[in-house]
């Protein structure tokens, strides 16, 4: 079965933000299945446009800052 966008909810989504752009926090819940927690970032493009890049590692001050969110989504899952 393919993926369909549709069936994919989202329970929960809070976002932190730095100089560098925002890593967002967010809890989805696809066709009625299990909760699962997603952590994503968020950078500018040289136009200024939002573009998704990858998470890979954090500087302690993105950790110190998402560590609450995470704990907000969790009551979520």
């Amino acid at each position: 079965m393919p993926y369909d966008q549709s069936l994919d909810k989202q329970l929960f989504t809070k976002a932190f933000e730095t100089d560098a752009g925002k890593i967002i926090v967010s809890v989805y819940s696809y066709n009625g299945g299990a909760k699962k927690m997603q952590m994503s970032r968020e950078t500018t493009d040289k136009e200024g446009k939002p573009t998704f890049a990858k998470l890979g590692r954090m500087t302690k001050e993105e950790v110190e800052g998402v560590l609450p969110i995470i704990g907000e989504a969790l009551k979520n899952l």
